[in-house]
């Protein structure tokens, strides 16, 4: 097949678009690959669209090898499915939510749990129909606050999401393995460097839980690995390693102390110091006040009011709003207003203690290294007032321990083999063990072997195809351009004419069709009033893998040949081009 660019519907630009943050945003806008619609919708142009169908096919691939069996669900989908499940309220703000003419509630869907789940049970019975794996291709849409970075987190955007259905646990730990191993295959055959990590399951709820995550400087997610060990993990899913319990009875009594202009930590420890004591920011305790909002209505029908708390971590570090977010789920979580500092005056902002709010019934949840024994400088409650050495178990007692504070790099590994690394990273896979959830939520019975009523356990396993195009872009490009892989580019060789020749002209266009002939997909840049500077430009911004110049060469027989993935330049005969560049694809 032979594409003309003359013919092509494409433009290519010459500036970044303002609002691109992000190399894979840049270039695929400038190659004219994608156009943007609205905030995070995205219009996939001839070229870009040839690139994700190719992903597609080549998930597709993989997971009708593993036994997936691919149907279409719609995406606009009833209200009732989710409201079966308590997601209708626990997706909150992020779900499309629309009515029709009747007034019915309908959504546009995020993910499909509840269909899959749904459609085995219309269909099978018995345990004879056991195990299935179903799997589509599906658009997916989420009310992204902040859509960035083009494609990579937008509103809308095509998800694989296979889903595993098995009698007992032993085959869903099968079918999680299976889609591991795919999952593997599929990165490979992309070219995708990337890491296993562990996670957490957030509102898909489930046990096991892994991410896959592309490695970037640009990635949103933060991920760990160790220096002695395979253990990576999500930072959300990093479980700290916490100190022995001490013994509290011949700790100093806790004293309250007059500490003038110390509302910071850095602030408070320098007051310590010069009083003579030897303590740095790791021996204070931050006390952070937040706002938990639990999704759902009471008995009137009306959104739960939300609840402070208290978060106590060391003070050398910050709250991880996303750990923290994480260890809350499925309630939201935002810090405490001016507003409601001025509700409630026991709040003294920059001296509030674990004391002062239990004592007015605030829940305090603590961080697993604030265990019984561990002695700290924290707010006394007052304005310009600190305790020393206020005694976890003896002066107070967390109502509860969670993961919340920042993941610092050299804090030990949880499985106990050296320390961690940070590093980011792109999420491009994701794969639950759901267990019973969904099936138990939506009555999903089936009849086993011995003829009784049993729940089947599912498995989740989503994918993202348009995030993996940008992410392709992102660990793929040059200063020059894109430089797409064989195994996805819109094309596998970009022939361009760079002689103004008659003879030169014919060569190229009978190259561009042997080549078209021996099986190849070959872009053909023949525009006649375009210079050759201009098409080499083209040529390195659009990235197929081999480029063909025919130019001042073609006089003495050779023409040129460019690999966009290495940059290597080499002359070849004319007459053995087809064979050679045929053999490379």
């Amino acid at each position: 097949m032979i594409t003309r660019m003359s013919s092509l519907f494409l433009r290519t630009l010459r500036d970044d678009p303002a609002d691109a943050e992000v190399p894979s945003h840049k270039l695929l806008v400038r190659a004219g690959y994608i156009r943007r619609a609205a905030p995070g919708v995205y219009t996939w142009l001839p070229l870009g669209l040839r690139v994700l169908r190719k992903v597609e096919e080549v998930v597709r691939q993989e997971m009708d090898a593993i036994g997936g069996q691919e149907l279409l669900f719609p995406a606009l989908l009833p209200r009732e499915y989710y409201e079966t499940t308590g997601r209708w309220d626990e997706y909150g703000q992020a779900l499309f939510r629309l009515k029709d003419r009747k007034g019915a509630d309908y959504l546009l869907g995020p993910t499909h749990e509840e269909m899959f789940a749904s459609v085995v049970k219309s269909e099978y019975s018995s345990y004879k129909d056991f195990p299935v794996i179903l799997y589509q291709m599906q658009t997916k849409y989420r009310d992204e606050e902040r859509p960035r970075a083009g494609v990579l987190r937008g509103r809308e955007f095509v998800m694989k999401d296979s889903y595993s259905f098995n009698m007992d646990d032993e085959g869903l730990e099968k079918a999680y393995q299976l889609h591991r191993q795919a999952y593997q295959k599929i990165f490979d055959a992309l070219g995708i460097t990337y890491a296993i990590c562990s996670a957490t399951s957030g509102a898909m709820g489930g046990s096991a839980s892994e991410e896959f995550l592309a490695v970037s400087p640009t990635g949103e997610d933060t991920f760990v690995r160790s220096t002695e060990s395979e253990y990576a993990a999500n930072v959300e899913a990093v479980k700290t390693v916490a100190p022995a319990e001490r013994d509290t009875a011949d700790l100093p009594e806790a004293k309250v102390h007059d500490t003038p202009e110390s509302e910071t930590i850095e602030a408070l420890v320098r007051w310590a110091q010069s009083e003579g004591l030897d303590v740095t920011a790791e021996d204070t305790l931050k006390c952070i006040v937040v706002k938990v909002q639990e999704p759902g209505t009471d008995e009137e029908g009306r959104a739960f009011e939300p609840q402070l708390t208290g978060i106590l971590v060391p003070g050398n570090r910050e709250v991880d709003m996303k750990r923290l977010e994480a260890s809350l789920e499925p309630a939201s979580v935002e810090l405490a207003s001016e507003e409601d500092f001025a509700k409630n005056p026991f709040l003294v902002k920059g001296y509030v203690g674990p004391r002062g709010l239990q004592a007015n019934g605030v829940r305090v949840l603590a961080d697993p290294r604030v265990v019984t024994g561990t002695a700290w400088i924290t707010g006394a409650d007052e304005k310009q007032k600190h305790v020393v050495g206020l005694v976890t178990g003896r002066d107070f007692t967390p109502d509860g321990y969670i993961e919340a504070a920042e993941v610092l790099e050299g804090d030990p590994s949880p499985d106990g083999k050296g320390t961690l690394t940070l590093e980011r990273g792109i999420e491009i896979g994701h794969i639950f063990q759901l267990g019973r959830k969904y099936t138990e939520a939506i009555d999903l019975h089936i009849l086993d072997e011995h003829g009784k009523r049993a729940i089947p356990t599912m498995g989740s396993y989503g994918l993202g195809i348009t995030r993996l195009v940008a992410v392709m872009a992102e660990q793929m490009h040059d200063d020059a351009g894109l430089r797409w892989p064989t195994t996805v580019a819109p094309f596998n060789v970009h022939v361009v004419i760079a002689n103004k020749d008659e003879a030169a002209n014919r060569a190229a266009e009978e190259l561009a069709q042997a080549l078209s002939d021996a099986g190849l997909e070959v872009l053909f840049d023949e525009r006649p009033k375009v210079s050759p500077g201009v098409k080499f430009k083209d040529s390195e911004l659009l990235g197929m893998p081999y480029v063909v110049v025919v130019g001042r060469g073609f006089a003495d027989g050779v023409v040129e040949l460019r690999n966009r993935l290495t940059g290597e330049k080499t002359e070849i005969p004319y007459e053995s081009a087809v064979e050679e560049i045929t053999r490379l694809v």
